[in-house]
């Protein structure tokens, strides 16, 4: 039973709605359309409706009345971020050179969404070819934050994280190569994971599985409930037979997880970047809530944590950004594109000698094991998403802004879940970072649950 207003309801109560005949797909859909069609005038979040929604909403309808659905997700609509692929959509990745591409199929995640039964609903903003902690782009403009205009969604999945938390879509598959999920759940007071590395294909996502940085960039589920998030990924994950990088591994279910018993460590400031008295607050408050759930808590932190931070950073520098150039010269954006515009992203760069690149590859790694040896003996990492909330607009190129509590686990390749835990003064969101060892997204997942439950999670934005 769906007991807010429909377009705010979680994908798991409108699939379950709509399997008991409370409600049809086609008065879902109507709902996140009428939403967006209120909304997206003041956040600038969905680039792209796609025209076929409401018609496939009805068919879908009719398959049910005939007693044929499709999947988990029969019915329910989502939205994707514009970095992947849509068969007769058109999809930017923010970049000029592609303002009028139409691809002829879909990303994996998206015709996997589609093959469950869900109805894909448009397209969210993102920065160019996703590089940024903002997102804004030279086709469609900035995208702002629900819960204050003046400050960004963060980047790159800042569509998706505007969209989800303005209830204009239950769900949105984001990527994330450094917070990108992460930074906009957290700012946008939602939930979302970045899996673990080579759990979910990035095939028909820009970038893709290609190239030394691959294992960075991760495919995840973005949405107001953690509910959602364990319901979406068992649907995106596992090979496609095309990501050369995906591996067949079990996905556990985050419903068999024992929270009682569960080694936590958790800790405040990274001694990196301080965060803020409220960010410290909340995470203690989400430490405090595993502990009554019968969780064991230990403060401490991760070693090599600035290490990895720096390391991560100078691989995406490694090749003078020669990656970055080919991006835009297949696109064919003339020039940089935007990123000849941004202080925080030089472009043209020397790169790395060859026995250079190589030993930075050898560190990469001794940081990679010296902290899987360290999570030997914790089921369960809790930390800061981000220093800080959301910033203003432009801010992200000032010298005191930046990440080295979620980008770690870019370079790692752990899962990390965030949900919102906390609020700020002023209104807005702070959401704490849950990070698993290797291919347990389930203890992440289930750890989330329990602050989401004790905290309150999402909570509807003043526009």
């Amino acid at each position: 039973m769906i007991d807010v207003e429909l377009h705010q309801a979680s994908a798991a109560q409108m699939a379950e709605a709509i399997r008991a005949r409370q409600v049809s797909s086609a008065e879902l859909v109507e709902a996140c359309l009428r939403r967006i069609e209120a909304v997206n005038p003041l956040i600038n979040a969905v680039v792209q409706v796609a025209d076929s929604a409401l018609s496939e909403a009805r068919r879908a309808d009719d398959e049910l009345r005939r007693g044929r659905p499709r999947g988990p997700l029969h019915g329910v609509p989502f939205t994707a971020k514009d970095s992947l692929d849509t068969a007769g959509i058109v999809t930017t990745a923010g970049t000029v050179g592609w303002a009028n591409r139409v691809p002829e199929r879909d990303a994996t995640v998206v015709a996997r969404l589609k093959a469950a039964g869900g109805i894909l609903l448009g397209k969210t903003n993102t920065p160019e070819l996703t590089w940024s902690d903002e997102t804004n782009n030279l086709v469609y403009g900035r995208t702002s934050n629900p819960y204050d205009l003046a400050r960004t969604p963060g980047g790159s999945s800042g569509g998706a994280g505007a969209i989800v938390a303005a209830a204009g879509s239950p769900l949105d598959v984001g990527s994330d190569t450094g917070d990108s999920i992460r930074q906009p759940s957290h700012v946008c007071g939602i939930a979302g994971i970045k899996p673990t590395s080579g759990r979910v294909p990035r095939t028909g996502h820009t970038p893709s599985y290609r190239g030394f940085l691959e294992a960075f960039t991760q495919l995840g589920p973005m949405a107001r409930r953690v509910e959602d998030l364990a319901l979406v990924l068992p649907i995106i994950a596992g090979p496609d037979g095309e990501d050369p990088h995906v591996a067949p591994v079990v996905l556990r279910d985050p419903a068999e997880v024992e929270i009682p018993g569960l080694r936590v460590a958790y800790f405040t400031d990274n001694g990196v970047r301080r965060p803020t008295a409220e960010t410290i607050d909340t995470v203690v408050a989400a430490a405090r809530s595993l502990a009554d759930a019968g969780a064991h808590l230990t403060e401490r932190v991760p070693p090599r944590i600035a290490e990895a931070a720096d390391v991560w950073q100078r691989l995406i520098d490694a090749d003078g950004k020669a990656w970055l150039a080919r991006l835009l010269a297949a696109a064919g954006t003339p020039g940089r594109g935007s990123f000849v515009d941004r202080p925080d992203w030089p472009v043209d760069m020397p790169a790395l000698p060859g026995d250079e690149l190589s030993a930075l590859l050898e560190e990469a790694d001794d940081i990679r094991a010296s902290l899987l040896r360290w999570i030997q003996d914790v089921d369960l990492v809790l930390c800061p998403v981000m220093p800080q909330p959301a910033i203003r607009h432009g801010e992200s190129a000032e010298p005191w802004f930046g990440d080295t509590y979620s980008d770690v686990h870019n370079l790692t390749g752990w899962p990390a879940a965030v949900v919102r835990a906390g609020t700020t003064p002023s209104g807005l969101p702070i959401g704490v970072q849950l990070v698993a060892p290797p291919w347990r997204e389930d203890v992440a997942l289930a750890a989330a649950a329990v602050v989401e439950s004790a905290l309150g999670g999402w909570r509807p934005p003043p526009i």
